[in-house]
């Protein structure tokens, strides 16, 4: 009900009859700070897991489920404590080391730390590189190293780069880094496998929101404007912020992200201003240093959207 359906409000019916059968049972809370997350119920999310937390205080899921939720509250100094005491409990998982190395990007657009600690985890066991790769992709992004980004998807897996639900394919992660480093004819030849992904996607579940964000997107890098911004538009209606704090948001950040991406500057400081007033994974340091933000730098109304959420 929860992961398939949306349907939040039977599944907190069936959660709150096990929470008088088990009342101190720490997966009732961390289901129920779920579900408050992905209804936008912010600070009741946030009290389900801190209860979670004090019943099982050395699950380093439960500490990490915590972290992200901070995270999208821009709450950075409590997700880094979070992550330290998840680390503390597992010294050597690398995902946990790169995720709290890139709360210093999030918070004060700072690369250092996470591509210092994507190296530090790649010396010590080069197997894990595939697990961080996506992190380490987003810092050499940001810190504009091509060479590093380069490295960096090499070891990506074929997976590709998710974004929670919205499955951006390998091919867009190839994409971005041919069009940063200004490789047209290659950016084009990612982007196009891109759409393909994401065209059959759409062609077997039309209103797929997720796979309708890709393929905005995808259209949107090939100059596909009209088709890129009915695309984006259609996602955000089909999965609003209201039916899913989480993914909708991100829709939101994607279409802002086409708008931007397709000359429509007004449409995207639009949405760039919903999307950072909401919870969510847009931060002051995807802002300020990613490139896919590059075509509105020249405007002020962007210095003014990424001043709002500056680290005060």
């Amino acid at each position: 009900m929860y992961w398939g359906y949306h349907d939040y409000d039977r599944a907190r019916k069936e959660l709150s009859l096990a929470q008088k059968s088990l009342p101190n049972d720490p997966w009732a809370f961390v289901l129920a700070g779920y579900i408050d997350r992905r209804q936008g119920r912010w600070t009741e999310s946030i009290k389900n897991l801190e209860r979670a937390v004090e019943l099982d205080p050395q699950n380093p899921h439960v500490l990490q489920q915590i972290a992200g939720s901070y995270n999208r509250l821009r709450r950075y100094a409590d997700q880094e404590r979070a992550l330290d005491r998840a680390i503390a409990v597992t010294p050597k998982e690398a995902v946990m080391r790169a995720a709290r190395a890139e709360v210093e990007l999030d918070w004060h657009a700072d690369t250092r730390l996470l591509l210092s600690t994507v190296e530090a985890i790649a010396s010590e066991d080069p197997r894990e590189v595939k697990n961080i790769a996506e992190l380490w992709l987003r810092g050499s992004l940001c810190k504009r190293d091509f060479d590093s980004a380069r490295r960096a998807l090499a070891a990506l897996p074929a997976a590709g780069c998710y974004q929670e639900t919205i499955p951006f394919p390998r091919a867009w992660c190839e994409g971005v880094v041919a069009r940063m480093r200004g490789d047209k004819a290659a950016a084009h030849a990612a982007f196009t496998s891109m759409r393909t992904e994401a065209a059959k996607m759409i062609a077997e579940q039309p209103d797929y929101p997720e796979g309708l964000c890709v393929l905005g997107v995808a259209d949107a890098a090939l100059g596909h404007k009209d088709d890129a911004i009915r695309e984006g538009r259609r996602a955000v209606e089909l999965l609003p912020v209201t039916k899913d704090s989480i993914v909708g948001a991100l829709l939101v950040q994607n279409l802002a992200l086409i708008y931007a991406w397709t000359g429509e500057k007004d449409l995207a400081f639009e949405q760039l201003t919903i999307v950072a007033k909401l919870p969510g994974s847009l931060s002051y340091g995807e802002l300020r240093l990613h490139p896919y933000w590059d075509p509105l730098r020249d405007d002020p109304r962007f210095e003014k959207i990424v001043a709002s959420i500056a680290p005060k």
